[in-house]
């Protein structure tokens, strides 16, 4: 049995509350949040303790590991109390919005040897992971274009928006590591971003984005299209397309059920997709839990490490750098 510390108690860690309280071989044994009144609702739901302090929930004897789920700017400092601490840590992405803060944080935390892994969930989605498959297998034979459709139902709020650290590093780091798990081991080397607040008011008084596209370049040749949006109207817009020299596979966007009407007023009529991201990618939150612990228990590697979030954040401030030059950037990691 691994007993948790949940560091945060948001939207995000009711989730994974759920998944700990949910696991046969996991027990929520603290959480803290800042927010008291949200660690109380987790306290009572699954009866664990609500810790004082971050320092409380952490160094506890009776904990093996912690599931970060608080507000970014605390990511690096929980992550560097837990691995020196010797607990295995699960965080939420991003490491942090600051590359500087990403590698201090590497620079602390060497040589404590506890599995990291960082939470881009989109790597555990079941169609996801298919198409990822398909290119390993070479089902489409030579892997010559990705493309990834990822669209907001609508924007979020001002506050959320001030908090975020711009569209790039909140949204499409998501994209930026699906592409990268798509491409193994061969490395994205450049981007071209290209991006504007077209509808939302929010955004364009942060002066932050509403719509982008992408395109990257990897060291094989291969070609890479994200496109962006925070309004599609019709529900949460997920695809993946992997195109290659003997034909295509796509990750299509999910529906509550596979229910299609023929009548006399439309053909072929299916139902909404998923409006919320945690209720299409429930199956996958859960599942990169229940690889987290296969890996506490198996003492093994994490499928996504450290060195992902961090990669996935480079390739983040290149695309700000193209989009400020209007040139296409070299990456570097």
């Amino acid at each position: 049995m691994i007993n948790f510390s949940l560091m945060g108690a948001g939207r995000i860690g009711k989730m994974h509350a759920k998944f700990i309280a949910a696991h046969p071989k996991a027990k929520l044994k603290y959480v803290y949040d800042v927010n008291s009144q949200f660690a109380e609702e987790i306290a009572k739901s699954t009866g664990c303790s609500i810790a004082s302090s971050p320092e409380e929930a952490i160094k506890a004897d009776d904990v093996g590991a912690v599931l970060i789920a608080s507000a970014t700017p605390t990511h690096t400092q929980f992550i560097t109390m837990a691995a020196k601490a010797g607990k295995a840590i699960f965080c939420e992405k991003p490491i942090d919005l600051d590359i500087n803060k990403v590698n201090e944080c590497m620079e602390n935390i060497k040589g404590t040897d506890v599995p990291i892994q960082i939470g881009f969930n989109r790597r555990f989605d079941a169609s996801h992971a298919k198409a990822q498959q398909a290119k390993i297998k070479k089902e489409i034979g030579e892997l010559e274009m990705v493309v990834i459709t990822s669209r907001d139902p609508e924007p979020p709020g001002i506050d959320y928006l001030k908090a975020a650290g711009g569209f790039f590093r909140d949204t499409t780091i998501h994209d930026f590591d699906l592409t990268r798990f798509i491409l193994g081991d061969d490395p994205v080397v450049q981007i071209s971003a290209f991006g504007d607040a077209l509808f939302d008011k929010n955004a364009q008084q942060e002066k932050d984005l509403d719509t982008a596209m992408f395109i990257l370049k990897s060291k094989n040749g291969v070609l890479i299209h994200i496109n962006n949006s925070r309004r599609a109207v019709y529900g949460y817009d997920q695809r993946v397309e992997v195109f290659g020299s003997k034909g295509m596979v796509i990750s299509n966007n999910q529906t509550p059920t596979s229910l299609e009407r023929y009548t006399s007023t439309s053909t072929n009529e299916k139902e909404p997709i998923h409006f919320f991201f945690i209720e299409r990618y429930e199956q996958a939150y859960r599942d990169q839990f229940n690889e987290f612990v296969k890996c506490v228990e198996g003492k093994t590697k994490p499928l996504v490490g450290f060195e992902d979030g961090r990669n996935a954040l480079i390739i983040a401030n290149a695309a700000y750098e193209s989009l400020e030059s209007g040139k296409a950037i070299d990456i570097k990691f």
